[in-house]
Formats: structure tokens, C-alpha cells, sequence
């Protein structure tokens, strides 16, 4: 009962600087924003993004009827970025998750066995530091097909040498402190050294990282999804990007197709960018005090 009223405290204490931080503040208010437009939206907004139009529907500009216009098959835009900021977040959080844990756990594993294990797992860890990220996405997308999964599976895979790098350094520091080394003392697993001490140490570190990844996300998804290799099936916003710049959207100036997704990105991408340079300063007391 004690511990949970402690990490009830802590929270507290965490939400209070936070909402304190002009720059946790205006990431938080923003991400929101679109986490409530993608959840209440499809029921304000009650369109379907397989409702396409007449040929006098095609491209038309912002309207009563069309609060954002059309697209080239006369598709209502305001639906498909709807159905954009959905599948964009999904993407971003499952791929983030993946990155996550598999940086999280080779960072950990590197840092506190060392030695040969370090040299085998930094040596992995570099190949993919060393390879451009985009060359090498593009290639897997392309073998493994152009599907959701995939492409949640390639930024996934893709995405967690650095995090592995920044959480095998913390690691280095915390299993030379004096409570880990009371812990082995002791005969504790190496196991139950690395999930009660070292990682509730570097969790901080690896909480403010994640925001950052997932910002890396989002771009990752719009940038495949503009080239062609996403999932043509769904309506994301680089899909909506990808097919206005196929029907010529910008040569004839209808600027309402290809904006609206542009900024949505642009936004979040944005707001997961505050909160994560707010939540190092906010988890890190020197950055705070300074």
C-alpha cells in the first residue's frame, strides 16, 4: 500500500511539472487533439472513405457540404484525414512500441553482461547505425509486400539501434553503483538485477527517448507512403500525400488536398518532438534546475 501511494506521489508530482512546462503543455494539448480526433471524428464526421464521387465531384475546394473539399476520385478529404490520423497513430505507437523494446532489451543485456556479449551486441547494434535508415526500409518494404503489418514490422525493426546505444551507456553507470552490487552480493539473478534495478533506473531515460522514436515513426510511415510502398487499402496521411501528388494535385493548385495532410504530420510530429525535449528536462533534475 505504501509503494502505491509513493508512485502516486511521484505522478502527481511528474503531471504538475509537466503542466507547468510550456513546452509539455503545448505537445500534450496538440497530441491530444488528434488522439480525440481520431477517436470521436469518425462520429461527428460521419463519412466513409470508400464514398467516391461524381465526376463534378472531383477535386472540389472547401465547401458547406465539404468542409475540406475533395480529392481526384471525389472522396470528402475531412474523412480521409480522419481515417489518416487513426491509422498514422497506430503505426506510430505499435512501431514505436517494437523499437522500444528491442533497443530497451539489447541496450540492457549490452551494457550490464559486457564483454563478449557487449562486443556481439554493439557490433549488431552498429549495423544498423551504419546502413541509411531509408534505402533500407524501402528495400524490406518492398520484399515483404505493401500491407499495414509490414509496414508497422519494418520501421519496428528499423528503428531501435539508437535507443539500444543510449540505453546500454545508462546501463554502464547504474551497475556500478553501490546497490547493484549489493544485490549481487547477495546471489541475486542477473535476471532479477536487470528488471527490479536496472531498467526501473533507466526507465526515465527510456520514457523520454520513446516520444522522440515515435515522432521518427510517423515520419517513417509518411515517407514510405508517399514513395508508393504503403498500404494502398488504408487512408493515412501519407497515403492522401502519395495520391495527390499522383493526380497532379499541386499543378492544379488544389492546395486542399495535399495541406491538410501535410500539416496534420508536420503537427504531430511537432507535439511528440515538445514532449520529448520536455520530458528530459522534466525526468532530468540537472536540466530542470538549469
Amino acid at each position: 500500500m505504501m509503494r502505491w501511494n509513493m508512485k502516486i506521489k511521484k505522478l502527481k508530482e511528474f503531471l504538475k511539472i509537466a503542466l507547468n512546462n510550456k513546452m509539455a503543455l503545448v505537445g500534450m494539448v496538440t497530441l491530444l487533439f488528434f488522439i480525440l480526433l481520431a477517436i470521436f471524428g469518425p462520429i461527428f464526421f460521419p463519412f466513409s472513405t470508400m464514398e467516391f464521387g461524381e465526376v463534378e465531384d472531383i477535386l472540389l475546394p472547401p465547401s458547406a457540404e465539404h468542409l475540406l473539399g475533395t480529392d481526384d476520385m471525389g472522396r470528402d478529404i475531412l474523412a480521409n484525414l480522419i481515417s489518416g490520423a487513426r491509422i498514422s497513430l497506430l503505426i506510430g505507437g505499435v512501431a514505436t512500441a517494437i523499437s522500444m523494446g528491442i533497443g530497451t532489451l539489447i541496450g540492457i543485456m549490452s551494457g550490464y553482461f559486457g564483454k563478449g556479449i557487449d562486443n556481439l551486441l554493439m557490433r549488431f547494434t552498429d549495423f544498423f547505425l551504419v546502413i541509411p535508415w531509408l534505402p533500407l526500409m524501402m528495400v524490406l518494404a518492398a520484399i515483404l509486400g505493401t500491407s499495414l503489418w509490414n509496414i508497422i514490422f519494418v520501421i519496428g525493426i528499423t528503428g531501435w539501434a539508437g535507443t539500444a546505444r543510449v540505453v546500454r551507456s545508462q546501463t554502464l553507470s547504474i551497475k556500478e553503483r553501490q546497490f547493484v552490487e549489493r544485490t549481487v552480493s547477495i546471489g541475486a539473478s542477473n535476471t532479477h538485477i536487470m528488471v527490479h534495478h536496472i531498467l526501473p533506473n533507466v526507465f526515465p531515460l527510456i520514457f523520454a527517448n520513446t516520444v522522440l522514436v515515435a515522432a521518427v515513426a510517423i515520419v517513417s510511415e509518411t515517407t514510405l507512403s508517399f514513395l508508393g510502398l504503403g498500404d494502398p487499402a488504408t487512408a493515412s496521411w501519407g497515403m492522401m500525400l502519395h495520391y495527390a501528388f499522383e493526380s497532379g494535385a499541386t499543378s492544379a493548385r488544389a492546395y486542399w488536398y495535399y495541406l491538410p495532410p501535410g500539416i496534420c504530420v508536420v503537427m504531430v510530429v511537432l507535439s511528440f518532438t515538445l514532449l520529448g525535449y520536455a520530458f528530459d528536462e522534466i525526468l532530468n533534475p540537472k536540466l530542470r534546475g538549469r
